[in-house]
């Protein structure tokens, strides 16, 4: 005779599966959220948009409301859909070399005539003398059915990686492309790079969409620099943006200790790495005793201590009247203190001097990546951590 009553436990799975199994349906279409708190703005809501990211480090928003995400050490490029991470990554990208700590797939921008054409920079492995080494390359590929085709390397940097270079994207209003190509790293010997007329690394380039040499470059005449510099003098920089009023592109610049900075960007300009800095080594000691030189440019924008600023991006949409020109800066660390990450967020008076800096985000511990202005006027933060997370700052007033 079969028994007919089931085990207690599978009685109480029973009863307790179908209450998992709404909560975690609940959880997909209502994202989770905290409140935070601004100067201007007295109640935010966090949104979590999509949490299990690896270590992401950019991303770009297309037309149809997707947004594409560049997780650097996997060297996988994430999709998501509807508020929704996709499970399976976007195949096509190119073998990324990773072998090195902070190696990987970087930046990604879109097209501003289509975005089907997705660029990616990343670290690329190279042969020398037998020996493999690396190098920063730019790839663009086209994006059908989710999948990256046609992919084409557009350009590789010369010189060697040996300092593991940051690699920044934006274009300009006039479809160029700006591409920063950082790792002049004093403590690793590389700092002379940044002045270096025969290597790409240290500085900030221009190329057109197809990854050619813009006629109207600073050096292309000249020859003083390779003809794809734009601006030299740099140390490592993570992010760029144009300014909404001027036109201008500012980049912020990574410094070791103190020292980091914000520079607005002119064509054939010198910003002094490693001749001028507020920069101290590792290690302590002072990188040099010059804080300014006649001919070289001075930042806009200094920190001390560290903040290891990374991403940045100019606040120009209705959903925060309050921010409107505000500069908006991802730390990754402040003072080399770790779980110090936060946002940054400095105000300006009308003859663009700074006023004010707010952190925000500071009490989630986390490294923060990337900010960007979303196509719906909200503020899009990427936390790079092991899981990592695309974060949504909006108005308390906004329903769920």
């Amino acid at each position: 005779m079969q028994h007919s009553s089931r085990h207690p436990l599978a009685r109480l799975v029973a009863l307790i599966l179908p209450i998992v199994l709404f909560s975690a349906a609940l959880g997909q279409s209502v994202p989770a959220s905290e409140q935070i708190t601004s100067f201007e703005i007295p109640q935010l809501r966090v949104v979590t948009v999509a949490e299990g990211l690896s270590n992401p480090f950019a991303m770009a928003f297309r037309s149809n409301g997707d947004i594409l995400i560049t997780e650097r050490y996997t060297g996988r490029l994430r999709l998501v859909r509807n508020g929704q991470l996709l499970a399976s990554a976007i195949p096509g990208v190119p073998a990324v070399y990773g072998e090195i700590f902070r190696a990987g797939l970087m930046a990604v921008a879109l097209h501003p005539d289509d975005d089907e054409l997705v660029y990616l920079t990343f670290t690329k492995s190279i042969e020398v003398e037998g020996e493999t080494e690396q190098t920063v390359a730019l790839v663009r590929g086209r994006l059908r059915e989710d999948r990256l085709t046609d992919v084409q390397e557009l350009f590789t940097a010369k010189g060697l990686d040996r300092g593991i270079a940051g690699a920044a994207l934006l274009f300009a209003p006039d479809k160029t492309l700006f591409l920063s190509v950082g790792g002049a790293y004093v403590y690793a010997g590389l700092g002379d790079y940044a002045q270096d007329p025969t290597i790409h690394y240290g500085k900030l380039l221009r190329l057109s969409d197809d990854g050619s040499v813009p006629a109207d470059n600073p050096f292309v005449t000249s020859g003083a620099y390779l003809p794809e510099v734009y601006s030299v003098g740099h140390r490592n920089q993570l992010g760029l943006a144009f300014h909404p009023v001027t036109g201008k592109l500012w980049a912020s610049e990574n410094g070791p200790q103190g020292g980091d900075e914000v520079n607005i960007i002119e064509p054939g300009a010198n910003y002094g790495w490693p001749l001028v800095s507020y920069s101290r080594q590792y290690r302590g000691e002072w990188i040099t005793e010059n804080r300014q030189q006649e001919g070289l440019v001075n930042p806009v924008v200094i920190w001390w201590p560290s903040i290891a600023p990374a991403g940045i991006t100019f606040y120009t949409g209705d959903k925060f009247p309050e921010w409107q020109g505000n500069l908006f800066v991802g730390s990754m660390v402040t003072g080399r203190i770790p779980g110090t990450g936060h946002l940054e967020r400095i105000v300006f008076n009308s003859n663009g001097d700074e006023i004010r800096r707010e952190s925000l985000l500071r009490e989630r511990r986390e490294r923060v990546r990337d900010v960007q202005q979303g196509p719906d006027g909200f503020l899009y933060v990427l936390t790079d951590e092991e899981s990592g997370s695309l974060l949504r700052l909006e108005p308390a007033a906004v329903a769920n």
